[in-house]
């Protein structure tokens, strides 16, 4: 059971916050699946599936605010030792994703999408960069895919890029804040995110942005970020709980719900501001709603804290590995004018792999080696 938030010296878990990241980390892999065969933002399946994102930085500021903020008024934590805490906690998952990518680019062939061939040196030049999380600017050679990606050998690793940047701030800045001065920060971040959906910053009226360093790329990321985390940050420490039954499942019916909504306008309009609206909405107040059910909720049997417990183990690993496989699955359905009924099995055996691979993963590789890392650098 996971009681609500009590600032013991032993903290609870929240399972169930843990269980909604596997949630929205799944639905993440179906709406990369659909990708493949959409068009346009606008005929995308699980429309919305970009917002997960957004949900797992709300998620992030909640948690390392619930986890360090005490630390640091106690004078036992340092920004060195938060940092390295942070490295141990995302660098070796990041590591092995950008290996696999590599794998993956070199079985499609070495080539950019158009067909240009690309020498073995830029991808190890890719692969160097992915490594240290130095991202790529489109255009230059080692950007391999020749789509704009900061990390072409694995995509969703923009996120992680910005993760380290809320680290960084973190360290630096955000832990030292009074609640004053943070509500300031979450209500100028609310603005800059409204302005980067309502003013079409993406061009299709979305916050599907932030994944490429072309145009105000950077700066909607940074700006999903900024909010997003700080939102969460605040939440923890205003946090009054309430017991919330049911909460793991009324939260991920709302995610599914938020994630899967079709683009919000008509055909005829094509890219439409509502849509603008919906993700600001979304990002601004029902995701600190979610996060909040979720972290009032406790889980009242031994089958649903397994549930919870299994996906949160599983929501990081497979969401920063999957992407190499959908590099061969689009490579797949493109070069052979593959259709979604057929391809469907495919992604079932695709997905059912691809959590059996975060799970061997998670077991085999990432916790031995944060094990040693945590021996070696944090006395742990």
């Amino acid at each position: 059971m996971t009681p609500p938030a009590a600032l013991t010296l032993l903290k609870p878990r929240y399972d169930i916050l843990d269980g909604l990241r596997g949630v929205a980390a799944i639905l993440v892999i179906w709406y990369h699946f659909f990708e493949g065969f959409a068009t346009s933002p606008t005929d995308q399946m699980l429309n919305h599936g970009y917002l997960a994102v957004d949900f797992f930085f709300v998620l992030s500021g909640f948690v390392i605010g619930y986890a360090y903020d005490g630390r640091w008024k106690n004078g036992n934590m340092t920004g060195r030792g938060f940092m390295l805490r942070r490295i141990v906690r995302l660098q070796p998952m990041v590591v092995l994703s950008v290996v696999l990518g590599a794998i993956a680019f070199l079985l499609q062939g070495s080539v950019k999408w158009d067909g240009t061939p690309v020498p073995l040196h830029m991808v190890l030049i890719a692969l160097l960069l992915g490594l240290f999380m130095i991202p790529l600017i489109p255009g230059v050679d080692a950007e391999v895919r020749g789509n704009g990606e900061m990390f072409p050998l694995d995509g969703p690793a923009w996120s992680l890029f910005f993760e380290y940047i809320g680290s960084i701030l973190y360290a630096i800045v955000l832990h030292r804040l009074s609640r004053t001065a943070l509500r300031w920060v979450v209500a100028v971040s609310a603005i800059g995110l409204a302005a980067c959906a309502l003013c079409n910053l993406s061009g299709a009226y979305h916050l599907g942005i932030g994944w490429s360093m072309a145009g105000a790329g950077f700066l909607g990321g940074f700006m999903r970020l900024s909010f997003s985390f700080s939102i969460g940050l605040l939440l923890t420490r205003d946090f009054k709980p309430r017991h919330i039954h049911g909460a793991f499942w009324i939260c991920s019916a709302m995610i599914a719900a938020i994630l899967a909504c079709p683009y919000i306008g008509t055909a005829a309009e094509g890219a439409s501001i509502w849509n603008g609206v919906y993700d600001t909405v979304c990002t601004i107040f029902l995701f600190p709603l979610i996060v909040y059910i979720g972290a009032c909720g406790i889980t009242t049997d031994k089958y649903s804290q397994n549930i919870c417990e299994l996906l949160g183990k599983l929501s990081y690993p497979v969401y920063i590995i999957h992407y190499p496989a959908m590099y061969l699955f689009y490579a797949w359905v493109w070069n052979n004018g593959i259709s979604l009924d057929q391809a469907l099995p495919v992604c079932i055996a695709i997905f059912i792999g691809l959590l059996l691979l975060a799970w061997g993963a998670l077991r085999y590789y990432d916790e031995p080696v944060r094990r040693y890392l945590s021996r070696k650098w944090l006395h742990a």
